[in-house]
Parts: structure tokens; C-alpha cells; sequence
């Protein structure tokens, strides 16, 4: 690809080329690394600026299975059992209810905050309430301490929130709990974990994966 875009830029036509359709049998996930390990009280969401400390990349024969080696390379290791802790917004509890519903065939416990749970639980979904840090206690921070939360699920509720949730992710950071703040990564992440239990795949070079493209 480098090749051909440097052809173009110097005048060629793609017409020129003689480019052939290709088929490809793997997938490639690209996922950047950021040190938010290091900083324990930075909040993990994305902005405008450059926090990528470098970028791995996971193949595999199935989208699910190259999300999850791409996750693992950048210290993010789904896990494979226990409880999954799912706090969204309101505009996001619809798609959720399948990210959810999509663990629990899985074998996982649902976590979820009062408002999420009730929607959970009102979709057929099984789920149990886990108390926010200003309800009391025991609530999210001891469940993540205590390692009684396995992976974390939450996308922001946003600054003009009357409450912060950005201690969820810290907390998550702090005790190496994975997190995901999109639920099109957690889309992923219910597909890699699935791939992920029927086998990690056989170890293949660049050079197979570039031999098998037809």
C-alpha cells in the first residue's frame, strides 16, 4: 500500500496499476498503548491531544480472536470468567442490554449501577446492583479493590454530570482491572472473549499471513 500511495502522489493513475481485488483470510486489530498506568489519577478518556505511547497489533483468523490478542499485547487481558461491572448512560442502556446479555451467555456475573441494573433486569437479563461511591458502601471502588470485579464497562456520563464517574476508571487503572469505555469495544471484547475459549489460535509469521492473501 505504501508502494502504490507513493506511485500516485508522484502522478500515477490507480488506473495504471493494474490493481487486483484481493481476498484476505485473517484480521488485524491495531491498538494503541497509553501510560495511563503510570499515572493513577489521570482519568483514561480520549481528547485532542497525542497520549499514545505506541501501538500494538493483534492477527488472527477471526475479528474476535485478533481484538483480543491486540488487547493483551497492550496489558489490557480480557478476562475469562467472574464479574463484569456495566455503568452507561442512559442514551447508551438500549445497546448495552446486548453487550450485557452477551456476557452473561458467556458465564459471567453482571455488576451494574441501580438505573442500569433495573433495565438490565427489565430486559431478561440477570444482573446485580453495585452501589456508587456517594450511596454507600460497599460499593465500586471496594468491589474493584477487593477483586470482586473482573472487568469494568463504563462510558462516561461527561463533565456537566451533577456526579463524577471518572473514579471508576481510576480505580480500574489503579488495581489493574481492565476497562472499556466505548461499548463498541465491549461489542469486541464479548466477541474476543467468546474466540478467545475455544482457543488461542496456532503462532503464524507475517510472512504466512502475506503468503495466504489471494
Amino acid at each position: 500500500m505504501a508502494r502504490i500511495a507513493t506511485q500516485v502522489m508522484l502522478g500515477a493513475k490507480l488506473s495504471d496499476l493494474n490493481l487486483k481485488e484481493k481476498y484476505f483470510s485473517h484480521f488485524g486489530v491495531k491498538e494503541s498503548v497509553f501510560p495511563f498506568n503510570m499515572f493513577h489519577e489521570v482519568d483514561p478518556l480520549l481528547g485532542p491531544e497525542m497520549r499514545s505511547t505506541g501501538e500494538v497489533l493483534g492477527m488472527a483468523d477471526s475479528f474476535g480472536l485478533a481484538f483480543y490478542k491486540a488487547q493483551e499485547a497492550a496489558k489490557q487481558q480480557l478476562p475469562d470468567k467472574g464479574a463484569v461491572l456495566i455503568t452507561v448512560t442512559d442514551k447508551d442502556k438500549s445497546e448495552a442490554v446486548e453487550v450485557a446479555r452477551g456476557f452473561e451467555e458467556l458465564g459471567f456475573r453482571i455488576r451494574a449501577t441501580e438505573g442500569t441494573c433495573e433495565y438490565f433486569r427489565s430486559q431478561g437479563v440477570k444482573s446485580e446492583v453495585i452501589l456508587k461511591m456517594y450511596e454507600g458502601r460497599p460499593g465500586i471502588v471496594d468491589e474493584i479493590k477487593n477483586k470482586k470485579i473482573q472487568l469494568v464497562i463504563n462510558t462516561p456520563i461527561g463533565k456537566l454530570s451533577k456526579y463524577d464517574d471518572s473514579y471508576i476508571r481510576k480505580t480500574a487503572i489503579k488495581y489493574k482491572v481492565p476497562y472499556i469505555t466505548t461499548l463498541a469495544a465491549a461489542r469486541a471484547a464479548v466477541k474476543g472473549i467468546a474466540a478467545r475459549q475455544t482457543g488461542h489460535g496456532s503462532v503464524k509469521s507475517l510472512q504466512s499471513y502475506h503468503a495466504d492473501i489471494k
